[in-house]
């Protein structure tokens, strides 16, 4: 009788136990592996079904896409790398946080999502590009690039030596993907993690792993419809910007013509310097690598003398080529760290997030470079995979913003959101879910004004349809003594305006304080500014109207 009873109860009780662990499984709180590029556009994603990624895919992030969910309406605060990345870690805007411009401002006081989630029991790590003038706050491990970091052969610093800077050999990209798995394997393995891998790539001035060099050689990408833009149809800040690809992408750094040095020229001199921060750091093998595909191509470039519009296509071509090459890296390194969590069966219960720390342009109004509210640098990628709870292979077009992420790490792992952090979950929207209260606008607000690229200061709210965008301030040098850091002697942002000045890098811009309108569906180029026209007073009083209450709700202390 007993071995009858047996027979029955412990079946019954082994199904018990595997449901119990399904069910502790099921509630378990995921890792998290947060991806994030510097300066990687939706145009070269070929998830988001650009022209030139049609020429140059990414299967490894299309692969992740098709797991997840694909945001098409994701947008940052303030399209600059630090400010962005200070967003992420706070969950709150520029003006909230400090980091309005590029190098000094964030305040360390205020709370680091990480920081919540090691409370919470999470083991947590950042690799490379970190960015900010501050120690990594709430990370348990850190293996960090030293400032915007080089592509080849770059130093980092690691836990427990932050400022401490040693050099490794090899290529950023792949670096920063092997210590990403160091710390993977080394993990406390009863723990969840959340891991965020920062790459360098790929920013200016696009040197590719020497694999990848000249890989696109030969293709011709197509011209954006906007690349001629004239301007003439907005204010003077779209007209004195120094991000044009034909006027101010230069041909020794970017273009790597070392060839074209003229040791009598300042500003020749400095490209010169800049290039050469990255050559002269490289191994025999791959300067050999180098030299193969830069020096043939120079050579006939400097024999064909282009000039006029043969020149700026030229440009544009050698520019996306470049840029691309530098995106294979990265799409590879999401290859391996999807590879490694499902042989390492984590791939379950591991949210999986790619992003870029904003927008850029890839031709669009004949630009290169962010900061502009305009579409192509206010939008930034966003995929979001986590089987089982995200419906794979789907897009939303919900208004999300890069302030909403610290909400939803803390989300995912269980912790409160502290009452001071302005972004929204982004569960709701995760879950397929219709939710009323969703935003239907968002507030962006650019400071850094007098430095590269000359784009002026400017606030704006977008919604659905319409944009305001208001630009305003002092011109030229006088816009200094509207900036704190710029004024302190000392500091990386008194330093840069100081070299810049030196180089004779700033117009004489007017003051400025002008809106601009646009009808994203009419007009999704934003090449005709309304503001002021007839029949768009209803629109404009309700998005002034809305411009303002952000103005007032959030406190913003500059406009």
């Amino acid at each position: 009788m007993n071995q009858n009873i047996a027979k029955v109860i412990l079946p019954l009780a082994a199904l018990s136990c595997a449901q119990g662990r399904m069910l502790a499984q099921d509630t378990a709180r995921p890792n998290i592996l947060y991806i994030m590029c510097d300066d990687h556009a939706m145009q070269a994603i070929s998830a988001y079904g650009s022209p030139i990624s049609k020429l140059a895919p990414t299967p490894n992030i299309d692969r992740l896409a098709k797991r997840g969910m694909l945001f098409r309406n994701c947008f940052v605060e303030n399209s600059l790398s630090t400010p962005s990345r200070a967003c992420l870690m706070t969950g709150l805007y520029s003006h909230q946080n400090g980091q309005r411009q590029l190098a000094e401002g964030i305040d360390t006081t205020k709370t680091f999502f990480p920081e919540l989630l090691q409370k919470a029991g999470y083991e947590t790590g950042i690799v490379g590009k970190w960015h900010m003038m501050c120690r990594p706050k709430g990370f348990d491990y850190y293996h960090i690039l030293d400032g915007q970091g080089k592509y080849y052969n770059p130093t980092f610093c690691k836990t427990g030596n932050y400022g401490k800077y040693e050099q490794e050999m090899g290529y950023a990209t792949s670096l920063t993907t092997k210590h990403a798995i160091e710390f993977l394997d080394n993990r406390e393995k009863d723990k969840p993690f959340c891991l965020l891998v920062h790459h360098k790539a790929p920013h200016r001035s696009w040197f590719a792993e020497p694999k990848h060099i000249g890989m696109y050689d030969g293709v011709d990408f197509p011209l954006p419809k906007t690349f001629w833009d004239n301007y003439d149809d907005r204010g003077s800040a779209a007209r004195t910007q120094k991000m044009n690809i034909e006027k101010d992408m230069e041909l020794i750094l970017d273009f790597k013509i070392p060839e074209l040095l003229d040791t009598s020229d300042v500003e020749s001199m400095a490209s010169y310097a800049g290039l050469m921060g990255e050559l002269g750091r490289m191994t025999a093998a791959q300067r050999m690598a180098w030299d193969k595909y830069y020096m043939p191509r120079n050579r006939r470039f400097i024999e064909a003398k282009l000039s006029g519009k043969e020149l700026a296509v030229w440009k544009y071509q050698n520019y996306i080529r470049d840029y691309m090459a530098v995106i294979a890296s990265v799409d590879e390194s999401v290859g391996q760290l999807l590879d490694y969590l499902k042989a390492h069966d984590l791939d379950k219960n591991t949210v999986v997030i790619y992003t870029s720390d904003q927008g850029f342009y890839m031709g669009e109004h004949g630009w290169f470079d962010k900061r502009f509210m305009y579409e192509e640098s206010l939008h930034t990628p966003l995929i979001i995979s986590y089987p089982g709870h995200v419906k794979e292979g789907v897009e939303n077009a919900d208004m999300v913003q890069n302030i909403d992420f610290a909400p939803t790490f803390l989300a995912f792992a269980g912790v409160k959101q502290p009452k001071e952090m302005t972004g929204r979950p982004l569960q709701p929207l995760l879950a397929g879910q219709k939710s009323k209260d969703w935003r239907k606008d968002l507030y962006y607000h650019y400071y850094d004004y007098p430095t590269y690229h000359l784009v002026r200061k400017h606030d704006g709210v977008r919604n659905e349809r319409y944009k305001l965008i208001y630009f305003y301030g002092k011109g030229g040098m006088r816009a200094v003594e509207e900036n704190k850091y710029q004024k302190i002697p000392g500091t990386s942002e008194y330093n840069c305006l100081k070299y810049l000045n030196a180089t004779n890098y700033f117009n004489d811009d007017p003051d400025v304080s002008y809106y601009e309108l646009y009808d994203l569906q009419s007009d999704p180029d934003e090449l005709h500014n309304i503001y002021g026209k007839k029949g768009t007073e209803k629109v404009t009083k309700q998005l002034m109207k809305r411009l303002n209450d952000y103005r007032k709700e959030l406190k913003v202390d500059e406009y």
